[in-house]
């Protein structure tokens, strides 16, 4: 018979039991409640030990727990996906062990969440066109493509191109992602600039934002919509875990041992 421990999604600051409903990691339906230590709580729910499948449900269930705790809770910091305990004991000995870290940065973040913005050019092509423009030797490069008959050095030459434009490329995503950053650097505390995927996306950043202030958020979003509305589509999401400015590792294998 497999044993249940507890499954870890946070940590907040309560003075009472919380009870989230059967929303729980795993498909069970099972209850999301709080394990506390002197006003400092873990939120949990029953998770067998031995079997934690990593997949996009279970990962989705966990950050959707975090989010209904954000919406009772002002300070919110959440737990690395997949973290299990064995006991109730062992999570209210690490919240004694670890009482003071925890406080402080259940201070440091209160009111804080996470936007993430996303920013995709609408035209490749005349991304590409302007990469040859900027770079007088690219065309050159062509040039002596076409004209080479040796086939060695036409793949060199190929190469060399290919070389040049990718690295072009990145320049360009890059200073196409400061110049939106630089829009949002006096309504954000803090940002992070994440690994884009494909050619076509040049800014996948998370911000770090006081909860007070999405409308201000939402106010840039839409100036920059229409600023560059024929080049560039953005996408970005409702206030979520601050996820990508906090990495707290506990280790429930050993406790801190």
């Amino acid at each position: 018979m497999q044993r249940d421990g507890k499954y870890i999604y946070c940590i907040i600051a309560s003075d009472y039991d919380v009870n989230l409903g059967p929303i729980g990691v795993g498909g069970r339906n099972d209850l999301v409640s709080t394990i506390g230590f002197d006003g400092l709580c873990m939120v949990v729910s029953d998770h067998p030990l031995s079997k934690f499948v990593v997949n996009p449900e279970n990962m989705m269930a966990h950050q959707k727990v975090i989010e209904v705790v954000m919406n009772e809770f002002r300070s919110v910091i959440p737990i690395r996906f997949g973290t299990i305990a064995a006991t109730p004991d062992e999570i209210r000995n690490l919240l004694n062990r670890r009482y003071s870290e925890f406080m402080e940065l259940l201070k440091q973040f209160e009111n804080k969440v996470e936007l993430n913005v996303r920013g995709t050019w609408k035209n490749m092509a005349k991304i590409y066109k302007e990469i040859e423009q900027e770079h007088a030797e690219l065309p050159n490069i062509r040039a002596e493509i076409e004209k080479q008959t040796d086939p060695e050095i036409r793949n060199l030459k190929i190469l060399e191109a290919g070389d040049l434009v990718t690295s072009a490329l990145l320049e360009k995503k890059a200073a196409e992602n400061e110049i939106i950053i630089d829009a949002f650097r006096r309504s954000v505390f803090e940002y992070k600039n994440n690994k884009t995927n494909g050619d076509a996306t040049f800014m996948n950043t998370a911000f770090l934002v006081n909860s007070g202030r999405e409308i201000e958020f939402d106010n840039i979003m839409a100036d920059l919509g229409n600023r560059f509305e024929d080049r560039c589509d953005f996408v970005y999401t409702a206030p979520l875990p601050i996820f990508n400015f906090i990495d707290l590792k506990i280790f429930p294998e050993k406790w801190e041992l």
